[in-house]
């Protein structure tokens, strides 16, 4: 068992977070990361215990276009600053791990300025991939050369060359004396070299115990990544789109799916995240805020190592706006949310997640067992040395019941509520609240977390979806039927104010939300027969030629399962049962979302 095994990260960008220049001008050290040092202080309070910062290295722009692999970043400040940092983190009982951007270089680095100065004769030629001095670019450099996602500002190294690999190893063992780091993300870990890989994980052997590589890698069999002689981990950015989707379209069939495809390809501790500052924050794209709280229960309790992204615990917006990702990575002032533990039930549900997730060996490493499923309802079990540990979301808005499976104990208490429920011929009933989940615990686990409120409707959305409701029930459409329960919308987290429904309120469910819970389940029943015989008659995707013209939108449902499946064999072989999980995803929305995930 390594540290990273039981791990809750919380992920930094340092040039945003701190309010750095977007461009650098190479001139006197700003001491910026010192500011940062108050986050360390709320990483552990919210039960965080490592920390993902990067990129810190000098740059000229956004971090990922490296300059000088062992300067800190002149705008963040010195490398003393860094190592007072890091030290600052290890008293805090954090660990650290910074981003390795291995894959390619700044143009101002000294190999390809050497390469610039001096041509044919550079003895850097070789430290790039396809250098060619008859070619040429938009630099008007006179040759042209290989980079990563088609700009030519980020230069692909060429990690065959024994001579960059040796510079890059030396660079890991640079950053562990120096820095005291503890482990490093690789960036763009798909499109790496696996010789090379390996060479870094022999590295990552030789100059720490339990020196973590996680990897950057967005589709695929991500066993060809994590394996005893490449790297521990990868980004599960599989899971990701799961969860936001899952939602979105009340199909927690999706999410159960992907967990299933996840664990066949063998036990994975996988980075698990719903944001970052690459894709949109998870509070920007659910469609009803409400699930923010089921999610991030999946997120603290599915196999995996979970991960929050800064300022995504106190429910902030964040949308890629106009290409740019500045949106994403904002400077923010630990200042303004110091009380937000108590005042945001967004913060105050992370920091209860987390405390439990330390407090429950289980959901680090205990088994999974799957215990029921339809689209709005999902539990399972974390089982570990005969402790069973059990996991209920809901999506309805409405309370759902559950009779579980339980464990060999009498009694189970909820981590999150407080509320005791008996152990009754091996199962517990529960009834979950509506958008909400929680973690049931053997009664007597030594918990230090008080009960939280359930993340639910904003006030302005209540009163919507009354003013709705009770429009809805005299409208009726052509058919004399009443209109589809109207779209929920709503605003920042900061205005969510319900708490949780007491035990006896739950136990009390009026017969009305009982009625709404059974016509829900005939709804979703109706919808899941009407899916079923879709997929009676299913169309083989492998016999589609993908019109790439055309929007995922306007593509069939065999049309997006083609595409998908092309777009994962362009990450490695696709497998029988790879194929098989693309193809029992019947639902078109669904479909959509994932093969915009892809990039």
């Amino acid at each position: 068992m390594a540290w990273y095994d039981e791990a809750v990260f919380y992920h930094i960008y340092p040039l945003g977070l701190a309010g750095a220049p977007k461009q650098n001008d190479y001139g006197e050290p700003v001491h910026r990361l010192n500011t940062l040092l108050p986050w360390v202080d709320h990483i552990k309070e919210i039960g965080g215990s490592a920390l993902y910062i990067g990129p810190l290295f000098e740059s000229v722009g956004h971090g990922y276009e490296t300059t000088d692999y062992k300067k800190l970043d002149s705008r963040l400040g010195t490398n003393e600053d860094l190592t007072a940092f890091v030290a600052y983190c290890h008293e805090q009982g954090i660990k650290v791990i910074f981003d390795g951007v291995f894959n390619h270089t700044g143009r101002d680095f000294f190999a390809f300025k050497d390469i610039q100065a001096n041509r044919e004769n550079s003895h850097y030629k070789d430290w790039y991939c396809n250098v060619n001095f008859w070619g040429n670019n938009e630099y008007n450099d006179g040759f042209s050369y290989d980079n990563w996602g088609g700009y030519n500002l980020l230069v692909k190294l060429n990690q065959k060359n024994p001579a960059v690999v040796d510079y890059i190893c030396d660079v890991i063992r640079f950053w562990v004396s120096e820095f005291d780091v503890d482990g490093i993300r690789l960036d763009a870990a798909d499109v790496l070299d696996f010789d090379f890989m390996k060479a870094l994980r022999r590295t990552a052997n030789e100059v720490k115990p339990d020196f973590w590589l996680m990897g950057e890698v967005i589709h695929g069999d991500y066993s060809r990544w994590v394996n005893g002689e490449t790297l521990h981990s990868v980004t599960n950015y599989t899971l990701h789109k799961a969860l936001y989707s899952g939602h979105n379209d009340h199909n927690y069939f999706e999410i159960a799916h992907t967990v299933r495809r996840l664990q066949n390809m063998g036990t994975l501790k996988l980075y698990n995240f719903v944001d970052n500052h690459d894709v949109e924050r998870i509070y920007t794209k659910l469609t009803n805020k409400a699930h923010f709280a089921p999610v991030h229960v999946l997120l603290y309790t599915l196999p995996g190592v979970p991960s929050i992204y800064y300022g995504s615990e106190f429910g902030i917006e964040g949308r890629k706006e106009y290409g740019s990702d500045d949106s994403l990575r904002p400077a923010l002032n630990i200042e303004d949310y110091k009380d937000s533990v108590k005042t945001n039930p967004c913060t105050a549900l992370i920091a209860a997640l987390g405390k439990v997730r330390q407090a429950v060996p289980a959901l680090s490493y205990g088994s999974y067992d799957e215990l029921m499923l339809t689209n709005r309802q999902f539990a399972y079990a974390r089982d570990l040395d005969g402790t069973r540990v059990i996991v209920s979301v809901n999506n309805d808005d409405a309370p759902a019941g559950m009779h579980l499976a339980a464990g060999n104990c009498t009694a189970y208490i909820g981590a999150l509520s407080g509320e005791k429920v008996s152990v009754q011929d091996g199962h517990i009933n529960i009834t979950q609240p509506a958008n909400s989940g929680e973690i049931w615990v053997p009664d007597g686990t030594d918990l230090d977390v008080k009960p939280v409120k359930v993340v639910t409707k904003t006030e302005s959305e209540a009163k919507t979806n009354t003013e709705d409701k009770a429009a809805s029930e005299t409208a009726t459409d052509a058919k004399g039927n009443k209109e589809a329960e109207p779209k929920i919308e709503s605003k920042e987290s900061k205005d969510i104010v319900t708490a949780t429904e007491s035990a006896d309120a739950k136990k009390n469910t009026t017969n009305t939300e009982k009625n709404i819970s059974a016509a829900n389940e005939v709804k979703d029943s109706a919808k899941d027969a009407s899916a079923q015989a879709a997929a009676d008659t299913p169309v083989d995707p492998e016999t589609i030629t993908v019109d790439w013209s055309k929007s995922p939108e306007s593509m069939t449902v065999p049309e997006l399962q083609a595409a998908i499946l092309a777009k994962l064999a362009g990450n490695g072989p696709v497998d029988a049962q790879m194929k098989k999980t693309v193809t029992d995803n019947i639902w078109h929305d669904s479909l959509v979302n994932w093969l915009k995930s892809f990039r």
